[in-house]
């Protein structure tokens, strides 16, 4: 175990700009292995540039040095709109079709996301999750997409535990472990009431 958190439990969630966020988000991914590949800064800042989005990391003591605060999980979530240009957003809310309604509907799609490996199981992730849902609902967002494989199980459990819904099972032909799970959570102010963790939100710089 190598963080420590107050006798409250008060997870530290800091909210970053595009620029500075996209580059802590190439950093920390350095840390999660079974990522195939590593999102860059600049691929970061051509997806989100230009639409509503939310960069937020959760921050840690460390146990030996408890001055030190590091980021130890983080999510990214952006706009997703029906008459997508970008070709792989066209594809994703293409495989939404009749799975999510979009008309009238300001919809989150939870990008990218992930807790280091030896700061798992402390709550984290939900935090993340819990502040993100603050922002959408504050935002005026209808309902939050999350897309993920079969094979990452703890994060699928993750997810039902946060209320999530699978509402589409894409089916490998060859391996099923890589299936594509879709998931999602309709908004509103009832939600921000089952909210379990205690955060303390900053701003980055």
């Amino acid at each position: 175990m190598l963080s420590i958190m107050d006798s409250q439990r008060i997870f530290r969630i800091k909210q970053y700009p595009l620029e500075n966020g996209a580059l802590e988000i190439q950093y920390i991914e350095e840390f999660f292995g079974e990522f195939a590949r590593k999102k860059t800064a600049e691929e970061i800042n051509t997806r989100l540039k230009g639409r509503a989005h939310v960069i937020q990391m959760a921050e840690a003591r460390l146990l030996e040095d408890p001055s030190q605060l590091v980021p130890v999980s983080f999510k990214v979530g952006h706009e997703i709109f029906a008459n997508e240009s970008d070709s792989k957003l066209r594809d994703l809310v293409t495989r939404l079709q009749g799975a999510i309604d979009f008309a009238g509907r300001r919809i989150l799609y939870s990008w990218i996301g992930g807790t280091r490996s030896d700061w798992r199981g402390q709550g984290q992730f939900r935090a993340l999750t819990e502040q993100q849902e603050v922002w959408a609902v504050e935002e005026g967002f209808k309902e939050i997409v999350v897309k993920t494989k079969n094979k990452f199980y703890g994060m699928r459990g993750t997810l039902t535990h946060l209320n999530f819904d699978v509402i589409k099972y894409e089916r490998d032909p060859v391996d099923n472990r890589e299936s594509k799970v879709y998931l999602s959570k309709r908004l509103g102010p009832e939600v921000l009431q089952t909210h379990q963790s205690e955060r303390k939100l900053v701003q980055a710089v």
